[in-house]
């Protein structure tokens, strides 16, 4: 029964299991580019941060969100980290202890991009003379 709740729902997130080693992995990856054992010369001397870590149900596969660290264009990065993955595959596997060695597959992350852009819109005069106009009407309901 437990089972067919965790197959049919999907839309509920991933469990506390999945969330858990996630964080390991992700804290793993973080020692190595720490370290920088790297034989790759487009790694070798490039901070990279490791910023989400998601799991599949089975803990057979990892999307790794990454960017490089000052910023800059993170399609080498991405290059040389899917050349470098047998090599984290393996140091993941020895740091975290699961049934099977993850597949790591790494993705740009562009979530502070969006946050950068959503802020320049919201500092826009166009933006902030519409909330400008908005503040007398708030003020109103509050004294009623």
């Amino acid at each position: 029964m437990a089972r067919g709740k965790t197959q049919s729902g999907g839309a509920s997130g991933p469990s506390q299991r999945q969330l858990r080693v996630a964080e390991e992995v992700r804290h793993a990856l973080a020692a190595v580019f720490e370290r920088g054992d790297f034989r790759d010369p487009d790694l070798a001397g490039t901070p990279v941060t490791v910023t989400e870590v998601r799991a599949s149900p089975d803990l057979k596969h990892m999307t790794v969100f990454v960017t490089p660290l000052g910023g800059g264009d993170p399609t080498v990065i991405l290059a040389a980290l899917k050349r470098a993955a047998p090599f984290l595959r393996g140091q993941v596997s020895q740091a975290v202890r699961t049934k099977f060695s993850p597949n790591l597959v790494f993705r740009a992350d562009t979530a502070l991009e969006a946050a950068a852009r959503m802020t320049a819109l919201l500092a826009s005069p166009v933006v902030a003379r519409d909330l400008g106009a908005k503040d007398p009407a708030a003020d109103g309901d509050d004294e009623g």
